[in-house]
């Protein structure tokens, strides 16, 4: 029996998102690629400070965009795009949940999921200050010059571990209060321990927390993606010049 049928049926008795193409999603972060040489003698002709001010304003930026879009109600719930599915167990198992008439139940979860994700995001803009500010001149050129992704792997990289550890608690404070997360969580963590489901969704809290985040990392990339396309319509010479050094 496939595993979501085993999870459903545990549920059933205990209670009366496309994939992200990061490669194309990033595509234009820094520009058309430019050679070795080209890109590294470009960004040799600015000084360290315009390469800090000007890397540290648009990543700032970037992350305040993200963190006023996704902590508001409906931040998440309110955009099919970004709006958090059930996991993946439940999801294959929703029709037959319905059926079972577990069709509310399932309703709150995804609400709840959502405005805990809603919730725990405000958490981040101080983490992610913070990492633009202690970012380093090494930092700084490797995002310049270190592909498409640079940018979202710096955040990734300096805040995740984390934002994972403020978000959490937060998101438990949420889910906690509907029914079928609890009896998800336990039914899945079994599931879990005899490699039947992932287990990076063996309970509700570490599944939202992985998904805010993505979308979190994600908006901080669509804004970085806007500022290097046009950093004229951003309003900044220095992004402007910045950027267009890196192109």
């Amino acid at each position: 029996m496939k595993p979501w049928l085993i999870l459903t049926a545990s549920l059933a008795l205990a209670m009366p998102a496309q994939a992200v193409d990061w490669n194309e999603l990033l595509k234009g972060v820094f520009g058309k690629p430019a050679s070795d040489e080209q890109a590294a003698g470009d960004v040799n002709a600015l000084s360290n400070t315009e390469i800090n001010a000007g890397l540290k304003e648009a990543l700032v930026r970037g992350a305040d965009a993200a963190v006023a879009r996704l902590g508001q109600k409906d931040g998440f719930f309110g955009d099919e795009k970004l709006r958090i599915p059930l996991p993946e167990p439940l999801k294959k198992a929703e029709s037959a949940m319905r059926l079972l008439g577990m069709g509310r139940q399932a309703d709150e979860l995804v609400l709840a999921m959502n405005r805990a994700a809603e919730a725990a995001v405000p958490e981040a803009r101080t983490l992610l200050v913070d990492a633009v500010k202690g970012m380093t001149l090494e930092d700084a050129r490797g995002i310049l010059t270190g592909g498409k992704t640079s940018a979202t792997d710096f955040f990734r990289r300096k805040t995740e571990a984390r934002l994972t550890e403020r978000f959490q608690p937060i998101v438990k404070t949420h889910t906690d209060r509907v029914g079928l997360a609890q009896q998800y969580n336990r039914y899945a963590g079994m599931a879990a321990q005899y490699s039947l489901i992932d287990r990076k969704q063996s309970n509700v809290e570490q599944y939202v927390t992985r998904q805010a985040l993505d979308r979190l990392y994600l908006l901080i990339g669509e804004k970085e993606a806007e500022i290097r396309a046009n950093p004229l319509k951003a309003g900044s010479e220095l992004l402007k010049k910045v950027f267009g050094a890196a192109n």
